[in-house]
């Protein structure tokens, strides 16, 4: 036996089958490598028949007998095997297979591990290629930035939304997104994440806008800080809904000021901030004069426009720190703070009715407006708003009444006692309306030629069950300050044609009694509910006469006489009351469809010894006279007026001279003195 081992291939063929089954490696796949690496075994072991089968594959065919088998492994981890036969079969031909081996299982190995770390990476690039995709294809912005705020990614939806590309944002630091007045610009808390915000951000054009904004920290895989991770979504839109929301809740729609609501929360602000500093508040509550007319007789349209231009002058007869808004209707408040003395506020009461002095130009019409302003001051009268606003509005209401100097009056204790005596009364009347406290009396209407009776005036009155009579001086301008009149009015129109019934069926002739009508309830259903309630009663219409104020027949002249137009076709005599006290036009006055003319009892007053009075009630019966219409003057009381009434042609009066007003039942029996009713109208009398 030989001492040294049999020789290797020579070198020349040892290199080339290195190099081709290099080759065959790298390039080869499946049968086709086997194949090659079959065809080397057999070249090195000058063998005919050689084979290479790989360790996942079981050969078709058994190897010769006396076939050479080396198997190839790299550190235990058998990767195939050489089968080779047929060749010389010595210890060079096993030494070079063996050798090959060695070879083979090397190259293998590696290119196992190419091929794995190949497809590794594949697989991640994939993967983030994929997490790439999903970031982009879904609407919310996401954006990743560094310790420092420098931006690391971009995705689609950040695209969209700033209108940067990834090439423009990515490396730039974060802040110049920043709106420069967003509050969150210099938050320290920013980098700690974990809070949701929302922000004004600005775009590529330059436009602004809100955005909800999440952080998250971004960590590596030792789960260190290396940055944020910012989640943005356009909230403009529900920003903008919320502020509509919250404009409409808390401002006016028509003037733009602040209502009621907001009003109440600035005014206890600032009382609160006042508390501390020791020093004065004021309420100012506002109603405008003269509104309501203008209103009615120009329309809703001006009328707007009016509240609009007043509120204008409000604001700019004031500080920037004073509160004016718009409660409802004409009525404004203002509130004052930082006040060092609360006379202040009469002086700042002052420069808002200055601000209404000047004439309003609307609709080519030169409109004026005066107000009555109530106040009151903080700590003495309140100390909330809605006390101070309370307080104010009852010290505006003495100041509309003409109780105090240029019409502003400051709160006073014997005010609110005034005011609760005004709602108890209001209260009571409402009860009243429902529980059968009002009744009628008759103010019997003579004629001067031959003193008979030729009608009657229905005079509500109020037997409260506790109080008695109340006096209608009391409770009849209440009536009509609150709107209660409308229902008076319809409860008198229904109890006189009661009455009037019970006294036709009593076999009475039909006689004028007059309704007085309120400027609320002239409105277009009043000749409607007038023939529906003659006709419920069955009643002629020469039982009725409407007596209608002056005042009520300026607004909307138009409307008006439509109005008495309807009223005349019935049949049902007008009456125009308090003639000369009111807004006086000889050039509508011959339009009215009226019967008579009253002298008012302002005036009957002074006859005959008042020159002025003189002169007015024979002015008022010389133009009845041209008309043709009758003359009616009431409150008369003395002989004297009587004499001076009939000399100057008056042709009927009322008064306490002739008669106060009756109840029905005395009512009843003076018209049977005079011969107009049977003594047995007596059983029909009922009130």
């Amino acid at each position: 036996m030989s001492l040294h081992p049999p020789p290797a291939l020579p070198l020349p063929d040892s290199i080339a089958s290195s190099a081709a089954l290099c080759d065959a490696v790298l390039r080869l796949r499946g049968p086709a490598l086997a194949a090659e690496l079959g065809r080397i075994a057999g070249e090195v072991t000058h063998s005919p028949w050689a084979r290479y089968v790989p360790a996942d594959t079981a050969p078709a065919t058994a190897p010769p007998p006396d076939a050479l088998i080396q198997d190839i492994a790299h550190d235990d981890c058998r990767l195939g095997r050489f089968e080779v036969a047929g060749g010389p079969g010595g210890p060079a031909e096993r030494r070079s297979l063996e050798n090959l081996a060695r070879l083979a299982a090397g190259v293998l190995h590696v290119h196992s591990l190419a091929q794995r770390s190949t497809h590794a990476y594949a697989q991640v690039e994939a993967m983030l290629q994929h997490q790439a995709q999903i970031l982009d294809q879904i609407h919310e912005s996401v954006v990743t930035m560094d310790q420092h705020g420098f931006i690391t990614s971009w995705n689609k939806g950040a695209e969209r939304l700033f209108g940067y590309t990834p090439v423009e944002a990515i490396g730039r630091n974060i802040l110049f997104l920043y709106d420069d007045e967003d509050p969150t610009f210099h938050d320290p808390f920013l980098m700690q994440g974990g809070r949701l915000m929302e922000v004004r951000r600005k775009k590529k054009s330059g436009e602004v806008f809100w955005a909800s904004l999440s952080l998250s920290p971004l960590v590596d895989a030792n789960d260190r800080s290396t940055g944020l991770i910012a989640y943005l979504t356009d909230i403009t839109e529900r920003k903008q809904a919320e502020e509509r929301i919250h404009h409409l809740a808390y401002y006016d729609a028509l003037t733009g000021l602040p209502n009621r609501t907001l009003l109440t929360k600035l005014v206890d602000q600032a009382l609160s901030v006042a508390q501390r500093t020791k020093s004065h508040g004021c309420v100012l509550f506002i109603d405008l004069n003269r509104f309501k007319l203008i209103n009615d007789t120009l329309g809703r349209v001006a009328g707007d426009q009016l509240l609009r231009e007043v509120a204008q002058r409000f604001r700019m007869a004031l500080r920037e720190q004073d509160v004016v808004a718009r409660l409802n209707g004409d009525e404004f408040a203002v509130g004052l703070f930082e006040l060092t003395q609360h006379y202040e506020a009469g002086t700042v009461a002052q420069k808002l009715m200055a601000a209404l002095s000047q004439p309003f130009l609307i609709d080519g019409h030169d409109l004026r407006v005066g107000a009555a302003i109530g106040i009151s001051v903080y700590p003495e009268d309140g100390q909330d708003a809605e006390t101070l606003l309370r307080q104010a509005d009852i010290a505006m209401y003495r100041a509309k009444q003409g109780a105090e100097v240029d019409g502003v009056a400051f709160y006073s204790a014997d005010m609110n006692q005034g005011m609760h005596e005004r709602m108890r009364i209001e209260s009571g009347l409402r009860h009243a309306l429902g529980s059968n406290q009002l009744l009628l009396h008759y103010q019997p209407k003579f004629s001067i030629g031959d003193g008979s009776i030729i009608g009657a005036e229905a005079l509500v009155r109020w037997q409260h069950p506790e109080r008695g009579m109340v006096p209608p001086g009391e409770f009849i301008p209440l009536a009509e300050a609150t709107g209660l009149v409308v229902q008076v009015g319809e409860w008198v129109l229904e109890a006189v044609c009661a009455q009037a019934q019970a006294w036709k069926l009593a076999g009475m002739r039909p006689i004028r009694l007059a309704v007085n009508v309120s400027a609320r309830e002239f409105t277009a259903t009043l000749p409607d509910r007038v023939q529906n309630t003659l006709r419920r009663y069955e009643l002629e219409p020469e039982w009725l006469e409407l007596e209608i104020t002056e005042s009520t027949l300026m607004h909307n002249i138009d409307r008006v006489i439509a109005i008495m137009d309807r009223i005349s076709a019935l049949g049902v005599t007008l009456s125009l009351d308090d003639f000369g006290t009111g807004y006086s036009s000889l050039s509508y006055l011959k339009r009215f469809p009226i019967d008579t003319l009253k002298i008012d009892r302002s005036f009957t007053t002074g006859i005959p010894h008042d020159s002025s009075d003189c002169a007015i009630a024979s002015t008022i019966i010389s133009i009845s006279r041209q008309l043709s219409l009758r003359v009616i003057a009431e409150g008369v009381e003395t002989v004297d007026q009587l004499s001076f009434l009939e000399r100057s042609g008056c042709d009927e009066v009322q008064g306490y001279l002739y008669s106060r007003p009756l109840p029905p039942l005395e009512f009843e029996q003076a018209l049977v003195e005079k011969g107009w009713a049977p003594s047995a109208a007596h059983s029909g009398g009922g009130e």
